[in-house]
């Protein structure tokens, strides 16, 4: 019986063969992207589960309260470890220290890369289950030793074996490989750690490291854990929670709690506002969630549409086959196997499509999946999947066209009813509205990314770079830079910074100044710089000066931005003092020389943050900032630059950054949904189109010999184009209607995440409404004005 099914579903998909068409590829494109989403989804769900004991592994944030707002995040101070070691070891499996990745040279023979690492403790390769390729685990014991990836290490010795060779690190320290580990995959919080390097190491190698061992309120350094399986991470932060408060008066003012935020949390729930999780990219997951089910929900609309808009040429067959004994439940279960045949003929081409277009998804959404051909469970769900998606397409039209009364159809008095209709206009306006609302929110997103985008950022990006200098090889030689620098012609000016251009790696807090509020606790952005910071950067002075080579006392000398004078309440600031809160141990006080325009250093989307520069006297810096000549090509400049470094630092390779580039990369995550959210909204504007294409053509044959009579009567192609398409256009008014507040309501909830924000224009609505128009206009025009040219003649012959 079900062989005879699916030989009448082959017959009437050759027989109409271009709803057939429409009807496969619409559910092809649908099935694809819902394919494509749910194997993003499943690649952000299950970020981090290459490290096995995942559901124990946890890093400890801490909140501290700066004038009633609460602020979060995973720096803390070193002395925590010791406390947690002493207090709490009952709870945990391991205690691992580390410090924040960065780069570091790495050479070896004339090999010599530049590559991301962390300083570890050394229970760290069982933390997190480092697959061991070569060496040993436990590689981290000796001071002068250090892990590898595979992929460092191919880089470095090629086919030779690396295990017992020395390393030099930025040039300076000879450290011994122990082992190599297997590259952490992209889908990873550690997928950029190429190398380990021993804690102990670290501690004892960099200076300013000196004496942070009791320093509760110097918040440098992180610090990851595995709790014991005796345990949850509730109940451990139940027992930490006040630890750093309880250990220093100092810090205590700040009111800090400490809670384990689990690895499991790292990638999809990291955001914190006034200490409260609030979320992360799981709000992602849950958009294009929702917009594959949407996509998927569109082509099953144009299947049920033309399904049912056909139903009176499939009523005779309908009426014979009741007559002859089929009852009710054997029709259902024909159609649904003819939309089971469609809905499989659809997966396999969907199947295609993924495979032909997943590197393009991959560039798209910065991933690097790979189609799970051999995951059982893929397919598991893909055939669920298939029959859910054919039961949903073919429920309606089975049940429909089942209740067709045979008498009516064999008599030929059968109407498809003055209501048959509603249901499939109903279904256009669902369309339409999913569509609308995709375009008007894909707007949004572009508007606040360009909104962000154009907003000031308080210096000149473009023709500046910065250079890398943490090698010990560039202590005191930043004049010496400068001069030479300047003296090739490809520099106009040079300046050093302890942080990059982009991003601020310190703040201080615990100063004093004369109006200081009773109880206000500062909270300072924190940059030390050289000589010509202001002028390298084109930074605008709005009172004073910056740092001069005239003063000697600019080596006590600080710099605010203008959000810092409000934020401090200082009236007059020029010339007033910054003294050290610390009255045991007293820094020198710092006197203000000069109040600077706010520079957007982090964030794009949130308010510039209270700043402090401060002059580095130690020229001591992290990076080299240099103002390229424009007199130049770029080209030109970067190789007099190469040859200034190559002269000094020979065995360091030359490495730089544009700023106006690493500025740009704060807004690739966003920029990243709003390209997937185009190509999504696209396809689905493209299948409403593709099903609101086959209902024309369907409408446009219905009322072939109305069109004849017509025209025959002296109607013209305008007058018929006309009558064809307003019921359409008029369905996708009503569309814009129903959309356009669901939109808004979304888009702003949305947007209030960004504090630095656009508002949702008018201009946005009017063109999504403009675009749907002149889109459904564009498709039903084609079919419309193909019946109205058409001869009468053909069309009444049998009359």
């Amino acid at each position: 019986m079900f062989k005879n099914y699916l030989k009448i579903a082959f017959r009437n998909l050759l027989k109409n063969k271009v709803y057939s068409f429409i009807n496969i590829s619409g559910l092809a494109i649908g099935m694809a992207v819902t394919i494509m989403i749910g194997l993003w989804i499943v690649d952000e769900l299950n970020f981090n589960n290459y490290f096995k004991d995942k559901a124990h592994i946890a890093q400890i944030y801490q909140s501290q309260e700066f004038n009633g707002v609460k602020g979060t995040g995973p720096a803390i101070p070193r002395p925590l470890e010791f406390a947690l070691r002493e207090g709490y070891k009952d709870n945990f499996k391991h205690i691992i220290m580390s410090s924040w990745t960065n780069s570091r040279y790495l050479k070896y023979g004339d090999k010599n890369i530049n590559r991301n690492g962390n300083f570890m403790q050394e229970g760290a390769p069982d933390l997190l289950n480092l697959n061991i390729i070569s060496g040993i685990k436990d590689g981290l014991k000796e001071k002068n030793s250090i892990m590898i990836s595979e992929y460092t290490a191919k880089a470095l010795f090629d086919s030779e074996n690396p295990i017992g060779k020395i390393i030099k690190v930025n040039n300076q320290d000879d450290l011994v490989v122990t082992a190599v580990y297997e590259t952490l995959p992209d889908n990873t919080s550690f997928n950029d750690t190429d190398f380990i390097i021993p804690w102990k190491h670290y501690i004892t190698t960099q200076g300013w490291l000196m004496g942070t061992a009791d320093q509760w309120g110097n918040n440098s350094f992180q610090l990851f854990v595995q709790i014991n399986d005796n345990t949850t991470m509730d109940a451990v932060t139940a027992k930490i929670k006040d630890v750093k408060k309880n250990n220093d008066k100092d810090v205590a003012q700040f009111n800090p709690q400490l809670f384990l935020l689990p690895m499991k949390d790292w990638h999809l729930r990291s955001n914190f506002e006034n200490g409260v999780q609030t979320g992360g990219r799981i709000e992602n997951v849950w958009l294009f969630g929702v917009i594959g089910l949407f996509v998927l929900l569109l082509a099953c609309i144009n299947f049920i549409n033309l399904s049912t808009a056909r139903s009176e040429k499939r009523a005779t067959e309908v009426g014979i086959r009741k007559s002859i004994g089929s009852n009710r439940g054997q029709l259902i279960f024909q159609f649904l196997s003819e939309s089971f045949l469609v809905v499989f003929l659809s997966f396999v081409s969907a199947i295609a499509i993924v495979l032909l277009f997943l590197n393009g998804f991959n560039n798209l959404a910065s991933k690097s999946i790979v189609f799970p051909w051999t995951s059982i469970q893929f397919w598991e769900i893909s055939l669920l999947f298939v029959l859910f998606t054919a039961f949903i397409a073919g429920s309606y039209p089975a049940l429909y066209l089942s209740s067709f009364n045979p008498v009516s159809v064999l008599k030929g008095t059968f109407k498809a009813g003055r209501f048959a209709a509603l249901p499939r206009k109903i279904l256009v306006v669902t369309q339409f509205t999913v569509s609308i609302a995709l375009i008007i929110g894909t707007l949004v997103v572009m508007s606040q990314i360009q909104f962000s985008k154009d907003r000031p950022v308080g210096y000149n990006k473009e023709g500046l770079i910065q250079i890398p200098a943490m090698s010990t090889e560039f202590l005191g030689k930043a004049d010496l830079m400068r001069e030479q620098f300047i003296a090739s012609g490809a520099a106009i000016e040079m300046s050093t910074s302890s942080s990059p251009t982009t991003e601020v790696w310190s703040n201080r807090a615990g100063y004093t100044w004369d109006g200081k509020p009773e109880g206000f606790q500062e909270d300072l952005a924190y940059t030390s710089v050289s000589y010509e910071f202001i002028e390298t950067l084109g930074i605008k002075l709005i009172a004073g000066r910056g740092f001069s080579r005239e003063f000697a006392s600019d080596s006590n000398a600080v710099i605010l931005n203008s959000t810092a004078v409000k934020y401090m309440g200082i009236q007059d600031p020029i010339g007033k003092y910054m003294r050290d809160a610390d009255t045991e141990n007293p820094e020198p006080p710092l006197i203000i020389v000069g109040i600077v325009e706010d520079m957007v250093v982090q964030s794009p989307y949130s308010p510039v943050k209270q700043a402090m520069y401060v002059f580095d006297s130690d020229q001591n810096a992290s990076y080299y900032n240099l103002r390229l000549n424009p007199k130049n090509s770029v080209s030109q400049n970067l190789e007099l630059i190469e040859k200034v470094f190559k002269n000094n630092f020979p065995n360091l390779p030359f490495d730089y950054q544009f700023v106006d580039q690493e500025y740009a990369d704060k807004f690739r995550s966003e920029e990243r949904v709003a390209s997937l959210a185009k190509v999504f909204t696209g396809l689905a504007i493209f299948i409403s189109c593709l099903g609101l294409f086959g209902l024309a053509a369907f409408v446009a044959e219905q009322r072939t010999k109305e069109i004849g009579v017509r025209k025959i009567l002296g109607a013209s192609v305008k007058n018929l184009w006309m009558l064809l398409s307003k019921d359409f256009i008029i369905l996708v008014i009503i569309s814009l209607l129903i959309a356009s507040p669901i939109a808004y309501y979304i888009m702003s909830h949305w947007l209030q995440k960004f504090s630095y924000r656009t508002n949702i224009s008018w201009d946005i609505f009017a063109i999504a409404c403009s675009g749907a128009l002149i889109i459904t206009i564009i498709t039903v025009s084609f079919q419309a004005i193909k019946a109205a040219t058409s001869n009468p003649v053909d069309s009444l012959r049998t009359e």
